[in-house]
């Protein structure tokens, strides 16, 4: 895994071997944060990072000066590894890491964010349900974007605000604004 933006960029990150979550390959990545330098302003953005996993999305945020990055996922040895990196990588004053199920931590939730990045396994039924639950917790602020990250055979262009949907190789995509 590499960071491939930002004061960290071409910084290598060693995932554990036999670790449970996905990361999103770099070619993704890179993908993603060309259409998002162009559609957010960094400076002073605040993101929800669910099912942050590796905490990959998370710390590339980290190095393009987001100033508020909330990492949530559910698998304790995540959040101990996102923790962990954070504060070898000294960005840890920008990203607070939770161990919590997604949607609890949406119905508690009061903050506000720019923008929500979910990357849920890909088998994952309840994309539609992420969306729903930050738009019905009104967690967005104004201009603010949902991306889901997801497989090929997931189409969420029948959910409320739906942009598009950017392919890279087998990742997916799709943006959201309410």
């Amino acid at each position: 895994m590499r960071i491939v933006r930002g004061k960290l960029k071409s910084r290598r990150i060693q995932v554990p071997k036999g670790f449970s979550s996905r990361p999103t390959t770099d070619y993704a990545k890179e993908g993603l944060f060309n259409v998002l330098d162009n559609l957010i302003d960094f400076d002073g953005l605040r993101v929800l990072d669910l099912c942050s996993g590796t905490g990959n999305i998370s710390l590339e945020f980290a190095s393009g000066d987001a100033e508020k990055i909330v990492s949530v996922d559910n698998n304790f040895a995540c959040v101990n590894y996102l923790n962990k990196i954070a504060k070898e990588l000294k960005v840890d004053h920008q990203i607070s890491v939770f161990r919590s199920d997604i949607f609890a931590f949406l119905e508690k939730s009061i903050d506000k964010f720019d923008l929500v990045f979910c990357d849920a396994p890909y088998d994952f039924k309840l994309h539609a349900d992420v969306i729903n639950k930050v738009y019905e917790r009104n967690l967005l602020l104004e201009d603010g974007h949902v991306i889901i990250e997801h497989g090929k055979q997931t189409n969420l262009q029948f959910v409320e605000g739906y942009l598009y949907t950017k392919n890279y190789g087998g990742v997916q995509f799709s943006f959201f604004q309410r």
